[in-house]
């Protein structure tokens, strides 16, 4: 029997007379028995320990190498801001991806995600000189002018840079190892994100007016001094770090092995390598530690061992679980023990 159209009462509201509203389309219903769930539990533990296992040798089949330079050995100079070496042995074939690590430093504090002013990095006109409130102090300069990028996660942008030479034992004088300092950064971020103002003319013209942030030593227009193509909002090493990272521990892309011709289109032979550091991002005062890591990736990432030992200690649990069940039901429930008075 349906609805009756027009009608009040109890019989107005009740659902139509079909198989969907009233709850009679055929429906399965498993029964659980220990003959059909112990063979599950085994069957994901032992699914579980296969990619625990797969995972594992593929992050151990990625080469990397950490040096914490933050004191760079005994070195004390590298507090005033000098140029520092730091010697060592390293082989990677195929890509090889260079990293700035830093420790200790809060990028998910509210207050500092929140200062900064994403309209203005649009590249929108009149935004560039009118910065958000969220980005006080760091919204204007002593003089008075308008602070792009404003705000404390860009005042804070990490500006140690990095010189990569390899000591060939055949060749008299080092060999200098180039890094792709382009196509570092997520191509949203690049292409959309941040852009700069749609100006006919230089960059200087269209920040001209504004201040940089105070703890820079150049202008947002004068971040590259090789790739004019490379400043401004648009500046890869700037948007790198504006992507803030969730734990106080992390490293950032810093540049990618150029492999296109010369020594190095294998990638890097096994030999001797320095690291020239100019030492400007101070640490000291946060307790902070800073290390650069150079490592190759796989399909999964780079070496993370999260994932592998989790897979590994789910599957350690389902067997327990799974062992300890069979017990009860091989001492129990086997023979009907437990249904007897």
């Amino acid at each position: 029997m349906g609805k009756v159209k027009g009608a009040t009462g109890p019989l107005a509201r009740r659902p139509d007379n079909s198989a969907f509203k009233q709850q009679r389309l055929p429906a399965w219903s498993p029964m659980l028995t220990a003959n059909t769930v112990l063979p599950f539990f085994y069957l994901m533990a032992l699914i579980c320990l296969l990619l625990g296992v797969w995972l594992l040798l593929t992050v151990q089949s990625t080469q990397e190498i950490k040096l914490d330079y933050t004191e760079a050995g005994t070195c004390n100079e590298c507090f005033e801001n000098t140029l520092t070496s730091c010697p060592f042995l390293f082989l990677s074939p195929g890509d090889v991806f260079f990293y700035y690590g830093l420790r200790n430093f809060h990028q998910n504090l509210r207050r500092y995600m929140d200062s900064r002013d994403d309209t203005q990095m649009t590249g929108r006109k009149k935004n560039l000189k009118n910065p958000s409130s969220y980005c006080k102090p760091f919204s204007e300069d002593p003089n008075g002018l308008p602070i792009a990028p404003c705000g404390a996660v860009a005042n804070s942008m990490f500006n140690d840079s990095f010189t990569l030479t390899y000591h060939d034992s055949s060749r008299l004088s080092p060999i200098p190892v180039q890094l792709l300092r382009t196509g570092i950064s997520w191509y949203t971020d690049k292409n959309i994100k941040y852009r700069n103002p749609n100006i006919n003319t230089s960059l200087a013209d269209v920040f001209e007016g504004t201040g940089k942030p105070p703890y820079w030593a150049k202008p947002v227009y004068e971040l590259d001094d090789s790739d004019p193509n490379n400043n401004g909002f648009i500046n890869e090493d700037l948007i790198v770090w504006m992507r803030e990272a969730a734990f106080p521990n992390f490293k950032k892309l810093y540049g990618i092995l150029n492999r296109a011709g010369g020594r190095f289109t294998e990638g890097l032979p096994v030999g001797n390598y320095s690291i020239q550091i100019n030492y400007n991002f101070p640490v000291q005062h946060f307790q902070g530690r800073k290390e650069v890591v150079l490592t190759t990736l796989t399909w999964f990432g780079g070496r993370n061992y999260f994932l592998p030992i989790a897979y590994l200690v789910t599957s350690s649990l389902i067997l327990l679980i799974a062992v300890a069940l069979t017990v009860l039901w091989w001492k129990f429930g086997k023979d009907g023990k437990n249904l007897k008075e």
